[in-house]
């Protein structure tokens, strides 16, 4: 049978969390744009799970702008879908099934926005989050009067104005606006270019006013790894381990954190799915946690992609089945990135228990995580995130990061590559890799002409390219130069053993 309000009574398997049949009752409270598997896993999760504990009650109307997609399964599945949490916390294996009931319908912005506007009316309608990735937070131009407007701002302007208009500008029925798209201050720069649209189209001064004193615009940040669809060995098995077909189902890890930003006890109040699982966090600044998770998440992946792929490892959990490798990336976020992030509000204490956290993480064995699609904009990635740890650890330290410096060279030789048809290639050990990189030529010159010595002082002394000149920092570039040599010489692999044989202490 397939997943659906009709067949959800005949569902009996106890390796499933099913809904109750009050739950199809509760009323619709969130506008949600966009329905990727980051939204199903994430805010939808934390909705999903309030419900059944009878803490939020209120169900989700999504919102699609994309003409692709399985629109199909979603009105055939009403709406629901199954969602299988798998991975390590606390150091324990966790493996979940749940059948999510949040979304009450999906509505397609092309052939459904009257109905979209409708949903302005709904007195309980309270929230909207989106994550439009095939749009994005971006400044366009247009009639917001249009059916429908074409960018993700205009459409949510548009509801606005219709709300705004529905409830006579009410100061009470304004919306608390969540976005999570992965940009920093996502919230502020949604609401300062709705703010541009509504004085593009003319609107009145009333609604801008309305707009921008009764309306609660939060920065948020997300982080949690939703791969989407099972493989078709494990779908099946899941189906018949829960007796039920699920085209929507999809597979997430067990961390999650929604990070958002606010200090209005009605944004609190309104917001009450919270309650129910400490990955929700409302704080009045979520820095520290974008912080936490750029360098030590992120970062830790930069400084170790090029490494773990020359190395022979294709995957990040194969990588941290070695045991080397585990004390590598350990000893690096731990010994040298952890002390490099600390400030008034962010202790090594949180630190350290953050990095032990991405550790389990990077062990999950349901994951397939690839390291070659990490190394996608390697250099761009390598100047963001991890540049302003290694000129931070200099600063507190004056001294050479030894691990951060063999990650840089592994960068380094990573970038070696030649042409071919437009497009740039590696070679390790006879296997062709892309370098899938917006500076490929750039690296790809260097190394035509140049040895390791010179290539090394040329990449780090390019200001323009780094902000600042790597050449400068004390013993940096003669670390760099022998581990690059040494990498050359022995490989990657040797490279990882003997840094587990000498262990750094920072």
């Amino acid at each position: 049978m397939i997943l659906s309000r009709q067949t959800i009574d005949n569902i009996s398997s106890p390796a499933v969390d099913k809904p109750a049949s009050s739950y199809f009752d509760l009323p619709e409270k969130v506008l949600q744009f966009g329905t990727g598997v980051l939204l199903r896993g994430l805010p939808d999760y934390f909705i999903d799970k309030a419900n059944k504990q009878g803490i939020f009650n209120g169900r989700i109307v999504v919102v699609k702008s994309t003409r692709g997609g399985d629109t199909e399964s979603f009105a055939e599945q009403d709406g629901m879908f199954s969602l299988c949490v798998r991975g390590i916390e606390n150091g324990a294996m966790i493996s979940e099934n749940i059948i999510n009931a949040s979304i009450s319908r999906m509505l397609s912005a092309r052939f459904d926005w009257a109905k979209v506007l409708q949903c302005a009316s709904n007195p309980q309608m309270q929230i909207v989050v989106s994550n439009t990735t095939e749009v994005g937070i971006e400044l366009v131009l247009e009639d917001v009067r249009a059916t429908p407007p074409g960018s993700f701002p205009g459409k949510l302007l548009a509801f606005l104005f219709e709300r705004f208009k529905a409830f006579g500008g009410d100061t009470g029925k304004g919306m608390v606006i969540i976005p999570t798209e992965l940009i920093p201050d996502n919230g502020t720069k949604l609401k300062k270019i709705l703010q541009q649209l509504a004085v593009y189209n003319d609107l009145p001064a009333e609604f801008m006013t309305w707009l921008d004193k009764c309306n609660y615009f939060c920065n948020s940040l997300v982080d949690r790894i939703v791969p989407g669809k099972l493989p078709a060995a494990e779908q099946q098995e899941m189906e018949k381990l829960t007796g039920y077909k699920d085209s929507l189902m999809i597979k997430s890890e067990v961390y999650r954190l929604w990070a958002i930003e606010s200090d209005s006890d009605r944004v609190k109040k309104i917001l009450s799915f919270r309650e129910a699982d400490n990955g929700v966090v409302i704080a009045t600044d979520i820095n520290v946690f974008r912080e936490l998770k750029l360098r030590l998440l992120n970062g830790s992946h930069t400084y170790t992609c090029g490494l773990a792929y020359l190395a022979g490892f294709n995957t990040v959990k194969e990588a941290m089945a070695n045991p080397a490798f585990n004390q590598y990336i350990t000893s690096l976020m731990m010994q040298e990135i952890a002390p490099a992030i600390t400030s008034e509000t962010l202790s090594i204490e949180m630190a350290r228990d953050f990095a032990n956290k991405v550790l389990d993480r990077y062990r999950n064995p349901y994951i397939d995580h690839q390291w070659i699609s990490i190394t996608m904009q390697y250099s761009s990635k390598m100047k963001m995130r991890n540049i302003p740890v290694l000129l931070k650890h200099y600063e507190r330290n004056g001294s050479v990061p030894e691990l951060m410096a063999s990650g840089f060279a592994a960068h380094l030789l990573f970038m070696r590559s030649t042409k071919n048809q437009d497009q740039y290639f590696g070679n390790i050990a006879g296997k062709q890799y892309l370098v899938n990189d917006d500076h490929a030529a750039w690296y790809s010159e260097k190394w035509a002409r140049m040895e390791a010595p010179e290539l090394v002082q040329s990449v780090l002394s390019d200001a323009n390219f780094w902000g600042t000149d790597l050449s400068t920092l004390p013993g940096f570039a003669d670390a760099v130069t022998r581990y690059l040599q040494q990498l050359m010489k022995e490989g990657a692999a040797e490279l990882i053993n003997s840094c587990r044989n000498n262990p750094i202490v920072a």
